[in-house]
């Protein structure tokens, strides 16, 4: 009699798979190892970020933009160097224009004062005989009087002015001792007399003055 509690056995090539999965094919992964398309897109997406190189992502009027600039940059400072230059160039000009004014201003007066000159000169000697008359007396208030007033005034607009006095302190530079004489009367060399007049044409000593001089006497 058979035992109720045998079970038949399961027949050879039968066995049921332990984990009772459908089979796979050979070498195929999981879903869990497929990459997913949100990693594809993720992956794509970095590569793209990283991109082409900076420089050749420039267009050609970014690269341009950024010559004209340099260039610009490049005239501007070009451009002050030779406004500096240009300015000290007129600076140098203008001095120099300056000076030559200065001088051809101081030449032409010392050529006028020496051509008046030459001029007055002639006229020296009539004006030391009026000199002498008016000592003498011999002017007085006649017509002579007045042909000397009219001879002075004209020379002395044209710049001539008379010098040497009396009294005045003896200058070797403007005054011409022709005799000198002892005197208690005087501590320094002092004008006693004057033979001829001395004459300044502008700023040009035209003719020194002949004078008498009187010395202190010695202790």
């Amino acid at each position: 009699m058979a035992d109720q509690n045998t079970f038949p056995e399961p027949a050879e090539g039968n066995e049921p798979d332990s984990a009772q999965t459908p089979a796979t094919g050979s070498g195929s992964a999981s879903p869990a190892d497929e990459p997913t398309a949100e990693g594809a897109n993720s992956d794509a997406n970095f590569i793209e970020a990283e991109g082409p190189d900076v420089e050749t992502s420039l267009t050609d009027a970014d690269l341009s933009f950024l010559e004209d600039a340099s260039t610009a940059s490049s005239s501007t400072a070009s451009d002050e160097v030779l406004a500096a230059e240009r300015l000290a160039d007129l600076q140098r000009v203008t001095a120099e224009y300056a000076n030559y004014r200065k001088r051809t201003e101081a030449n032409r007066e010392i050529e006028r004062e020496r051509t008046v000159g030459e001029v007055v000169k002639v006229l020296l000697p009539v004006l030391d005989d009026l000199d002498r008359a008016e000592k003498h007396g011999d002017l007085g208030d006649g017509p002579f009087a007045s042909i000397a007033q009219k001879l002075r005034g004209g020379t002395e607009r044209l710049g001539l002015k008379p010098f040497g006095a009396v009294g005045e302190a003896f200058d070797p530079q403007l005054h011409e001792a022709i005799f000198q004489q002892p005197s208690a009367e005087v501590e320094i060399e002092t004008i006693a007399d004057v033979v001829e007049t001395g004459y300044y044409l502008g700023s040009t000593l035209l003719r020194a003055a002949k004078v008498v001089v009187s010395t202190p006497v010695s202790a």
